[in-house]
């Protein structure tokens, strides 16, 4: 925060938009003995890898955008630990079926294409191409992310808007689909940002007077 907030021109407490933050974790390392203010090179280590992205290591393909700056403090389910969290376990054991999976057998190209294909409609439903039907009878989706976001990546939302204007092109999208990035919002809500705010009527407004 105390990089980053400033960027947009206003020291506000809150980083406007995490993507022109050029953060290095390495800057918090310990410079003697570890202690509270400062990072062993393992946890700058961890930093670093939850800001990612993540890539698959057999073809360096984007897996998962990482996490944005200004999301740190709510990470302890992330990285606080020495079990992944529940979700996270929970949906892997759906997979295999079997409810003593031991998360430290996950292979990311092998088990994640798995998860893929056995969890299809469930958690998979970003393709931009479902979005046109969709588009053609008059839909209209108004989606938000917050940039501080500790579960869902905001910049997950960003691709999945940025993949649908490259299959519907600009001009549908912006007619059908709008996207929103809170600064400072965590996940749905919450957070140092501005979070609460009225969700129906502007889209009422949208779809029945334009």
């Amino acid at each position: 925060l105390a990089s980053c907030d400033g960027v947009d021109g206003l020291k506000d407490g809150l980083i406007d938009d995490p993507t022109r933050c050029k953060f290095d974790a390495r800057v918090l390392a310990c410079k003697d003995a570890d202690g509270p203010s400062c990072l062993t090179p393992q946890q700058v280590q961890s930093v670093n890898i939850v800001l990612g992205p993540a890539k698959s290591a057999r073809t360096g393909a984007e897996i998962f955008p990482g996490y944005q700056p200004g999301t740190e403090l709510q990470w302890g389910r992330l990285i606080g630990g020495t079990e992944p969290y529940d979700t996270a376990l929970d949906q892997f054991r759906m997979v295999f079926n079997d409810p003593k999976w031991d998360w430290r057998t996950f292979d990311v190209d092998r088990d994640l294409a798995r998860a893929e294909e056995d969890l299809k409609g469930l958690l998979t439903s970003i393709d931009p191409k479902s979005m046109s039907a969709f588009f053609g009878r008059g839909g209209k989706l108004l989606t938000y992310h917050g940039w501080s976001d500790q579960d869902i990546a905001p910049l997950a939302s960003v691709n999945f808007y940025k993949s649908v204007a490259s299959v519907v092109g600009d001009a549908k999208t912006s007619e059908s689909l709008r996207l929103f990035m809170v600064p400072g919002m965590g996940h749905c809500g919450g957070g140092e940002g501005p979070n609460t705010f009225d969700m129906v009527t502007p889209l009422e407004q949208w779809v029945e007077k334009g």
